[in-house]
């Protein structure tokens, strides 16, 4: 296999905000979501990364997708509490004009809380947090799809809803904690990489459509589809089916626009909730303590001496900072798609 190869995040932005505006994107859309999606890639979620430009791109030239700022209606706002309609466009900058709102509700009054019904794709969860949390904020993210499903309810057999990620971020004295944990047992990306490659998913995550518990990733792209079981499978499912449907309501319910809609075409349905610490026990007893927290993790014993105990987004933060030493790199296939895409909006390629 040959060595990926490595370019400075700067010439990949520059490149990347390109393709953007030349598929038609306000300036700041284009920058806003190359960011999110470079970010995602720095981080190691590389099937929310770069590899989603090309998609979304597309999404914008067929008109399914929308690229200019003015298209994202800021419905109703307090202060604290903020709603948008994100009118299908481009989901990281719905996302990202949500959390900025939710932000400023926090540092003016402790708290923000910001709303946005039908974005695009919104990418990667993990890739919003950490400017947040560089500013002693802590973010959170919640998302799901009111035209999907893809989750059974706990002792169902039928799809119902999407894997409704929840992400985190924790200020800390030293690199944030970082999570993002789908409501599901898997994602729906590994079901399909171990389809593609004939292998098997290492424990029975799936339901198929007679109702078979299965590790078998055809028996989920079938006709009727099979489900992806809640996280905590058969035996502890009961968890994260309550859990993703409290996503569900926080998400589509607080945007009154949901699975009762009906909705034909895909979209997001995110709720970004910011906390200033500073308003509560103050910001330098919130990151001792979640400091504090952080050693006693790490400093418990491993099952594995060679696989230390690690925080939640520890890798993706190592990764991030090699990638930015370093260059990031980019896989074959990746960089074939972004040069497609720059060839069909006449534009020049990446160096190979």
């Amino acid at each position: 296999m040959s060595e990926a190869r490595r370019y400075d995040t700067a010439t990949l932005t520059r490149f990347v905000e390109q393709l953007f505006e030349g598929a038609g994107a306000d300036a700041e859309v284009a920058r806003v979501v190359t960011r999110v999606l470079l970010e995602g890639e720095l981080l190691g979620h590389r099937t929310h990364g770069l590899n989603l430009v090309s998609r979304y791109v597309g999404g914008v030239q067929r008109g399914e997708v929308k690229a200019r700022a003015a298209d994202l209606e800021h419905l109703q706002g307090s202060g604290i509490a903020t709603l948008f309609d994100g009118h299908y466009v481009l989901g990281p900058y719905c996302v990202e004009r949500a959390l900025a709102c939710a932000a400023q509700g926090a540092q003016a009054q402790g708290i923000g809380i910001s709303v946005v019904r039908r974005a695009s794709h919104i990418g990667c969860l993990a890739a919003y947090l950490k400017p947040y949390t560089d500013r002693g904020l802590v973010a959170l993210l919640y998302s799901s799809d009111p035209s999907v499903g893809l989750v059974c309810a706990q002792g169902g057999i039928d799809p119902i809803y999407t894997p409704n990620p929840i992400a985190a971020g924790i200020p800390t004295q030293g690199e944030p904690i970082l999570l993002d944990v789908s409501m599901s047992s898997v994602t729906l990306g590994l079901v399909g990489q171990c389809r593609d490659a004939g292998t098997t998913l290492p424990h029975a995550v799936l339901m198929s459509n007679d109702g078979t518990p299965s590790n078998d990733p055809r028996d989920f792209f079938t006709t009727p589809q099979g489900s992806l079981l809640p996280l905590g499978g058969q035996a502890f499912g009961h968890k994260g089916f309550a859990l993703a449907l409290l996503v569900e309501a926080l998400t589509s319910g607080l945007a009154g626009h949901g699975r009762k809609d009906a909705p034909q075409q895909w979209g997001a349905s995110a709720t970004a909730v910011v906390i200033d610490p500073r308003f509560f026990g103050g910001l330098e007893a919130f990151t001792a303590e979640s400091s504090f927290l952080g050693q006693l993790v790490l400093a418990s014993r491993p099952l594995d001496p060679q696989r230390p105990v690690r925080l939640p987004g520890q890798a993706g933060l190592k990764l991030r900072e090699q990638a930015l030493r370093e260059g990031l790199g980019l896989s074959p296939a990746v960089l074939d798609a972004l040069n497609q895409t720059a060839a069909q909006l006449q534009l020049a390629p990446l160096s190979q």
